[in-house]
């Protein structure tokens, strides 16, 4: 597929299928990973492709989401700029359920996920630097525009990446507190990886929807309030990646490509 004009994207999950006010179309996009669904508006001023990482039916379980192809598919539609949603528990007693909280560092507990697109080969290998894993210009903007919604958002937090689909357990917890995690789900790795990987700018904002396991006596997930505050949030969003142009940031990661040794070997930053 040809490169397109640029875009920017909002993934959405648990909670957030779409973007109110926008007139989406959907389009499948052919990537060396499958096949992808998005739903794009064209009309505004930055084009913006909706992905709902679970597929269009929310069909795919965390652990089963094709990560890769979701992000090959933003990257072929000539996206570069990313802000993701991702539904939490809490851990950190700061951030109770409704809470919004701005990532700005991960802890990974999954297994089994693709977790790269240089999986040695003709790719290479690759050692992304993760010393900065969301863009703090988004982040920035996205705090500087929250009152204009109403919105009050922790402008901190680590996410705890684990790999479901099973909920976590008390000891868990208990040892993810101790790491420093603030709140846990099950999405946001290899996203904000494989974001990296392609040059992408990309942030992400969780909401928390209930206590992780053993907070509080029994897991509650909280219902009344969300719709609304998903959707001042998805203004919010859309507004953050429309003032893309006034952004400067260098965010983008050096990549550390080291090629098989039958090709030349070496290792040299890109």
């Amino acid at each position: 597929m040809p490169q397109q004009q640029e875009r920017v994207a909002i993934i959405g999950g648990t909670g957030i299928t779409g973007i109110p006010g926008l007139p989406l179309v959907e389009e499948t996009v052919k990537t060396p990973y499958g096949r992808v669904t998005v739903s794009i508006a064209e009309a505004t001023p930055h084009p913006v492709v909706f992905l709902n990482r679970h597929g269009p039916n929310r069909q795919n379980p965390p652990h089963t989401i094709n990560y890769r192809g979701n992000i090959t598919a933003l990257k072929m539609l000539g996206v570069q700029r990313v802000i993701a949603t991702n539904a939490v528990g809490s851990i950190n007693r700061e951030m109770s359920p409704k809470s919004l909280v701005i990532l700005d560092d991960y802890l990974d507990f999954t297994t089994g996920r693709h977790l790269t697109f240089f999986d040695g080969g003709k790719t290479g290998h690759a050692y992304t630097d993760m010393s900065v894993p969301c863009c703090p210009a988004l982040r920035q903007r996205m705090l500087d525009l929250a009152s204009e919604f109403n919105l009050s958002i922790h402008p901190h937090g680590t996410y705890v990446c684990t790999n479901g689909p099973h909920l976590e357990t008390p000891a868990e917890v208990r040892m993810f507190r101790m790491l420093g995690g603030d709140v846990v789900g099950m999405t946001g790795i290899p996203e904000v990886t494989l974001a990296h990987e392609l040059g992408m700018h990309y942030a992400s904002v969780a909401y928390s929807i209930n206590w992780a396991a053993g907070i509080e006596s029994k897991i509650e997930i909280v219902h009344e309030g969300i719709p609304e505050l998903l959707t001042r949030l998805s203004a919010l969003m859309l507004k953050a990646l429309k003032a893309a142009d006034a952004m400067e940031c260098t965010c983008a990661s050096p990549i550390y490509m080291v090629y098989p040794a039958q090709e030349g070997g070496g290792m040299y930053k890109i």
